[in-house]
C-alpha cells in the first residue's frame, strides 16, 4: 500500500506540479467527495468508479469467543463501485508476489 507521502509524490510527478500543490488538490478532492457522500450523493470519475454511502441495518450477531448474542448497531460505510473499464483493466493486471 502506498503511503500518503508516496501518493502525493506520484501525483505531483504525473501532474508536473510541486508536492504542496498536489497535496492541496488531493485534500480538496477528498474533502469534497466526503461532503457529497455524507449528503447522500454519489460522486464518480469516469473510467475509474463512483463513491457512495451504504447503510447497514442494526442486526444481531454472535460473539465468537463466548457464543453470546450481541446487538450490532446500524452503520454507514463508504463504497467504491468500479467502472467497467477499470474492472476490465484490473482483470488484465498481473499480481505482485
Amino acid at each position: 500500500m502506498a503511503t500518503k507521502a508516496e501518493l502525493i509524490q506520484s501525483v505531483a510527478d504525473r501532474a508536473g506540479v510541486n508536492k504542496k500543490e498536489a497535496e492541496a488538490v488531493l485534500a480538496a478532492f477528498f474533502d469534497h467527495a466526503a461532503e457529497q457522500v455524507k449528503q447522500g450523493e454519489k460522486i464518480g470519475w469516469p473510467g475509474f468508479g463512483a463513491f457512495s454511502m451504504t447503510e447497514r441495518a442494526a442486526r444481531k450477531g454472535r460473539n465468537p469467543a463466548t457464543g453470546e448474542t450481541i446487538k450490532i448497531k446500524r452503520s454507514r460505510s463508504l463504497k467504491l463501485s468500479t467502472s467497467a473499464p477499470m474492472k476490465a483493466w484490473l482483470l488484465t493486471a498481473k499480481k505482485k508476489r
